[in-house]
């Protein structure tokens, strides 16, 4: 009997695209903005998104909406967070350190991303992007090139 065997790499599909945004907007008011102006429904997920570190968990907040005509599920989930390590020695105030975790580090100065999945070859990113380049206090927002992350696994969820 033939062993075959399984590579981390035959789950990670590409059928997605990503978005980056830079915006001082909060992310309901971000969800509030994509759903007006994209017709979407994006709901916050009550799930958060856990990443591990060193110093412990750090979660992300995160919107999804499933349009299930199109067969496309969206997400809106920010791409910065701060924990809070403190020194389990000592139980002082001034002992806490507060700590930026970031889903994508190799796109810190992004302030949300939008995870588009089960897109077709039809999908035109550029299109999504003038729509939400026209919403008021959003910066700037580009297509991530996927290919090259180093922390691709961390937008599994």
């Amino acid at each position: 009997m033939a062993i075959h065997k399984i590579q981390i790499n035959d789950f990670i599909s590409d059928d997605y695209e990503l978005i980056a945004i830079h915006t001082s907007l909060e992310d309901y008011k971000l969800a509030y903005c994509l759903n007006k102006e994209l017709g979407l429904q994006l709901q916050k997920n009550d799930n958060y998104v856990e990443i591990a570190i060193s110093e412990g968990k750090s979660a992300f907040e995160n919107f999804t909406f499933d349009d299930e005509k199109n067969d496309v599920i969206w997400t809106l989930i920010e791409n910065k967070t701060t924990i809070i390590n403190s020194n389990k020695q000592t139980s002082s105030l001034f002992e806490q350190v507060d700590i930026t975790v970031f889903l994508l580090p190799e796109y810190k100065k992004a302030d949300y991303l939008i995870k588009i999945e089960n897109i077709d070859y039809g999908f035109d990113a550029d299109v999504i992007i003038d729509s939400i380049l026209k919403i008021k206090n959003i910066t700037t927002a580009y297509s991530v090139d996927t290919t090259n992350l180093k922390s691709k696994n961390n937008l599994i969820f």
